[in-house]
């Protein structure tokens, strides 16, 4: 089949036609184009014997400049849901927005099946569309909520579940940035990946640095906003924590910092200031900066972080740079390895994003092994994968409606997701212009 003839197929989508629109600029856009076939044509002298070629250049150029810029987007987009539909030709398919396409069905597992729900994500197609990680609240870390909520507040299309997280209390067990902010530091330096400034993702080891420095001293900071795992470490707690700072390790304290400076050490827990922090940590930490001014919390990010607006952990690695690769016992999850219901996310050598669901624990649909899960993403054409939180926290949000089937109606309350929402584009007005 001809591209003409196959731009020109209706599809049907939940027993919806394409629209109107999209159809009738298909069929203008290859009008146009027949017209400057002619137009080349004629003034390449295929009719009347002309030999002037840069006369006949320039004409078929100033032609081809008068091709709208959105009928040559509404061709990409068309021709990119042909191509997803066929990709997904055994599942029951939607395109909830341009650039983003949802599908959902049954694949067979063995002699077992497991139902998935797939969205892919293609930005370059639909520039509005932002990906981002949001948490259950804005004031506290241990707090937690289900999908629908938080999605809801931040008007999202479509979403995720995001990290793990402490079940007693939601804190985000693992890396999470968000617009540049480090909202909590790393575990076990798991696999993470990047929404990077200019529209490509990255994925990686969460192996971050902080320091509290100086031009005189530099003080290494263990992690920011996570429950503490050794009395020797020093830990940062930020507004983004809560109210209050937990009480400190044994031999140690809670030092208030605001304005660069330590204003006061405590042994209890004390209250977290406003554009300030505490640090909670050894007494011998403490007295390293106890009488230093201007200090700032600095963050050093790997290479392959380097161009991050936001990152998510989670973990284990499932493939890297086209090849399956899970370190499981790395980041001590060997006891997730076997078939459960998984939350995934990886990206295509084109940049498409990729967000997966799979459902698990009970007859009709098995779950899948951290194995399996990485053979299910490649074969989506993932070149790097990983998975994030699963059981009975993964699940997915379209538009107002879970797509997956959790365990628990709606799903469990959750510290965090990934969003996908539709931004507004900028409208420049004439007035604007004029200043410009």
């Amino acid at each position: 089949m001809t591209t003409a003839k196959s731009s020109l197929i209706s599809f049907w989508q939940d027993g919806k036609m394409l629209s109107c629109r999209r159809w009738f600029i298909s069929v203008l856009a290859y009008w146009i184009n027949l017209n400057i076939i002619l137009i080349c044509l004629l003034s390449a002298g295929f009719f009347n014997g002309s030999t002037n070629i840069a006369s006949d250049k320039a004409i078929a150029m100033e032609a081809a400049a008068k091709i709208s810029p959105e009928i040559i987007l509404e061709n990409e987009i068309i021709n990119w849901m042909q191509a997803k539909n066929a990709k997904y030709s055994r599942f029951k398919v939607v395109f909830p927005e341009d650039g983003m396409v949802h599908a959902k069905g049954l694949i067979p597992l063995g002699n077992k099946s497991v139902r998935v729900n797939i969205l892919e994500i293609n930005t370059k197609i639909n520039s509005n569309l932002e990906i981002k990680p949001q948490t259950a609240s804005d004031t506290r870390l241990n707090s937690r909520v289900k999908i629908q909520s938080i999605a809801t507040k931040n008007s999202s299309i479509a979403a995720i579940n995001g990290g793990y997280f402490k079940p007693q209390t939601g804190v985000p067990l693992g890396l999470l940035v968000i617009d540049n902010e480090v909202i909590t530091g790393p575990i076990y330096k798991r696999a993470a990946i990047s929404i990077n400034n200019d529209g490509t993702y990255s994925t990686g080891k969460s192996d971050i640095k902080f320091y509290l420095k100086n031009r005189k001293t530099s003080l290494e900071i263990d992690n920011i906003n996570q429950p503490r795992m050794l009395s020797t470490y020093s830990v940062i707690y930020t507004e983004k924590w809560g109210n209050t700072a937990p009480k400190p390790p044994k031999y140690g304290a809670n030092a208030i910092v605001l304005n660069g400076k330590i204003t006061g050490i405590y042994a209890d827990p004390v209250k977290i200031p406003k554009n300030g922090f505490v640090l909670s940590a050894p007494m011998k930490a403490i007295e390293k900066i106890k009488q230093q001014k201007n200090l700032k919390l600095e963050t050093k990010y790997p290479e392959y972080f380097a161009k991050s607006r936001h990152i998510i952990s989670g973990g284990p690695f499932l493939i890297q740079n086209g090849t399956i690769f899970i370190d499981a016992k790395e980041e001590k999850l060997t006891t997730i390895t076997g078939r459960n219901p998984r939350t995934l996310i990886g990206y295509t050598k084109d940049n498409e994003l990729i967000l997966a669901t799979v459902d698990g624990r009970e007859n009709q649909s098995v779950g899948m092994s951290l194995y399996e899960a990485a053979k299910f993403m490649q074969k989506l054409g993932c070149i790097n994968a990983i998975n994030l939180d699963g059981g009975s926290s993964s699940v997915m949000y379209l538009k107002g409606r879970i797509t997956n089937n959790p365990p628990m109606t709606g799903g469990i309350p959750l510290s965090g997701i990934l969003s996908v929402s539709l931004n507004s584009p900028i409208v420049t007005s004439e007035n604007e212009i004029s200043k410009m």
